[in-house]
């Protein structure tokens, strides 16, 4: 506004202003964007009724969709609790995991089971959470209300505390495994599946797997491998520490394996062919 006096906005003389300001969450998948972006219903929350308006026939010219119209701050709102309601989902499952694993149950085989309930549907834990989404909006909600929002408050912190919780068991593995065998810490080779932060995608912003690996590879004396079959190149906080291989090599190479990123690659290996290694499986994939 203050750069172009010579025209209005919403904020100044309300809906006869010259621009029109609206607030649209997007709702995509990463490697699904154009389809979503399309099928996807939209939030339209604009500074005024005209600018609700405006924006909306801006989308119908080629969403498939719904919009759904509401002012801007609501439409804002919608998008941090999206995030945060999955957060927190995920969080719970999280939080299984840990359960399980002091009380040496399967937390696989138990969400299967409780998912048989009609009315449970609980998701499958992992080492974290990542993205410039879900793993950062949260906050927002936080800072803002930081005396009511303590469960979504409670829920970053579980999902940032895991990396930590899955570096401490690829230690014990390492432990057990030099309690084991005649070799040495600098002889034990370590390989990390996936550095993504979902499944099947090259974006590794805020990805927990690149967090444990660099803590992994920081911590171990020996060598730390990697295997990202959808990047060609390591991010600069990991080069130097790491070495980039393909599967085969890390199968063959490792001592222990620490599975990360369910990528479809690494769900067509035979559980079969980890079963000599000590394997760390953050996302049940050879379960």
């Amino acid at each position: 506004a203050d750069a172009r006096a010579d025209l209005t906005f919403p904020q100044q003389v309300g809906e006869t202003a010259d621009i029109n300001i609206a607030y649209c969450p997007e709702r995509v998948l990463p490697g699904q964007v154009v389809v979503e972006l399309i099928k996807n219903d939209r939030v339209i929350g604009g500074m005024t009724p005209v600018c609700s308006a405006r924006a909306s026939e801006l989308y119908n010219i080629f969403l498939e969709g719904e919009c759904v119209v509401t002012n801007s701050r609501t439409a804002e709102m919608c998008k941090l609790t999206e995030n945060s309601f999955r957060d927190v989902n995920i969080a719970f499952a999280n939080e299984l995991s840990l359960i399980c694993a002091e009380q040496n149950i399967n937390v696989w085989e138990l969400i299967r089971l409780a998912n048989r309930h009609p009315r449970v549907n609980i998701l499958q834990p992992g080492p974290g959470v990542g993205g410039h989404c879900i793993a950062v909006d949260p906050w927002f909600i936080v800072a803002q209300n930081p005396q009511q929002a303590r469960l979504i408050h409670t829920a970053r912190l579980v999902n940032d505390g895991k990396p930590l919780w899955v570096v401490d068991r690829v230690k014990a593995a390492v432990a057990d495994y030099l309690a084991q065998t005649d070799k040495r810490a600098s002889e034990v080779t370590v390989a990390c599946f996936g550095l993504a932060f979902k499944p099947d995608i090259d974006d590794l912003r805020e990805s927990p797997a690149v967090g444990i690996t660099s803590m992994i590879a920081q911590w171990n004396t020996g060598v730390t491998l990697v295997v990202e079959p959808n990047v060609k190149h390591l991010p600069s906080v990991l080069a130097g520490q790491v070495k980039l291989v393909d599967t085969s090599s890390a199968l063959k190479e490792a001592d222990v394996l620490v599975m990360l990123v369910d990528h479809r690659q690494f769900k067509a290996i035979n559980p079969d062919d980890v079963k000599q290694q000590w394997v760390i499986d953050t996302k049940g994939v050879w379960r």
